[in-house]
């Protein structure tokens, strides 16, 4: 009786064992992997065979490391009764259909995805998002140009989607539009906590003839060349490279324009110069920069003053480079100061004047009158004496 049941319910199962149609969704249960093929029970008269290329679009996939024996797996129906007399069934084609699915809500909704970059093309990224592959045009990779896409593979990034097409496997990604809406709402939350004269550090970003641009974390600052130092910078690369940390004030803020300084109240030299420079000290220091109507000599970082031509020598100079050249120290009399307009004048004359008045004092007043009685020289009223001078 227990054998006769035994059969009826065989003639039973066998009867429930029905074969799969072309197009038909089943679930499997793996009871093989091999290499380049899973075998699955799809409950019918022959197994499922699930071969590599149809479980992933990853020629490198390995089928042994990603499903065991046991394991339950949802199958799309290929063909039916193969040469072999087996199912041939798919898994990635079903994903892909699952992943159109998804991509369609995704643009429907505007919803940001997250996907690794596969390939860098020469017009752009190839991402995978699951089964699916997704393309970001060169120009929409980034908000800057991007010279070299290859730094990008195997990364993971986040994209919109601007164009699903299933039909036609065209799928356009956008990671441009998140960058820049990244970028506005840091830009906003900085400027809503900065405020002018307010100590901030930041990473020196790019470097140029005319100043540093400074990423502060949201947005970048200028510091112009001449708010690098209180002294002369004459190429901002020699003082800073790509990727420095360094401290700036906040100087302006107009609109979303920032501007920088480095030149701080705790260092400027001016601070303590009406005492250190007043009138009729005497002081060295070294030439700078010349001109033809005199000599810059700088007192110490920050603080030039000028030897005017005709205060180089008690005798007649006719330009400052006769006598004079950069680098050498000069040891002068300071004759006139100026803390609002910043600026000091040297006389190396009247020093002399005063030796020799020591040494020969009827000789030394004889040169005085003289020196009196010859008309005043001033600098030329150029814009370059001018420029110099400030």
């Amino acid at each position: 009786m227990s054998e006769e049941m035994s059969f009826e319910q065989y003639l039973e199962e066998e009867a429930n064992f029905k074969q799969p149609h072309k197009g038909e969704v089943v679930e499997g249960t793996v009871i093989d992997v091999k290499d380049n093929e899973i075998i699955l029970n799809i409950k019918a008269k022959s197994d499922g065979v699930l071969t590599k290329n149809e479980y992933s679009n990853n020629p490198d996939v390995d089928l042994k490391s990603e499903v065991k024996i046991g394991d339950e797996l949802t199958v799309k129906v290929v063909s039916v009764n193969d040469s072999e007399g087996q199912v041939l069934v798919t898994y990635k084609r079903l994903q892909q259909d699952k992943v159109n699915k998804r991509f369609e809500e995704a643009f429907e909704n505007h919803e940001i995805l997250t996907g690794k970059v596969t390939q860098a093309l020469k017009g752009g990224l190839s991402v995978s998002y699951g089964e699916g592959r997704v393309f970001i045009p060169a120009s929409l990779v980034s908000d800057v140009f991007e010279r070299d896409l290859s730094k990008y593979t195997d990364q993971e990034i986040q994209f919109v989607l601007t164009e699903v097409n299933v039909h036609k496997r065209r799928i356009i990604g956008d990671r441009r539009q998140l960058i820049v809406e990244e970028k506005k709402k840091l830009q906003e939350e900085l400027l809503g906590r900065i405020e002018v004269g307010q100590m901030i550090e930041g990473t020196v970003k790019n470097l140029t003839d005319f100043g540093a641009f400074i990423d502060l974390g949201g947005a970048d600052g200028l510091l112009h060349i001449s708010e690098m130092s209180w002294g002369r910078v004459d190429d901002p690369k020699k003082l800073f490279k790509v990727g420095d940390t360094v401290k700036v004030k906040i100087k302006d803020i107009n609109d979303t324009k920032i501007a920088l300084t480095m030149k701080f109240d705790e260092n400027n030299p001016w601070k303590d110069a009406a005492d250190k420079y007043a009138v009729g000290n005497v002081i060295t220091g070294k030439v700078a920069r010349m001109t033809d109507f005199g000599a810059f000599v700088e007192l110490e970082e920050g603080i030039d003053a000028l030897l005017h031509v005709s205060q180089i020598a008690i005798d007649h100079v006719e330009k400052p480079s006769d006598v004079l050249k950069v680098g050498q120290e000069v040891t002068a009399k300071i004759v006139d100061f100026n803390e609002e307009t910043k600026k000091i004048s040297l006389s190396v004359k009247a020093l002399e004047i005063e030796k020799q008045k020591a040494e020969a004092p009827e000789k030394a007043e004889a040169v005085a009158e003289e020196t009196a009685a010859e008309p005043a020289e001033e600098a030329p009223a150029t814009e370059e004496a001018s420029a110099e001078e400030e």
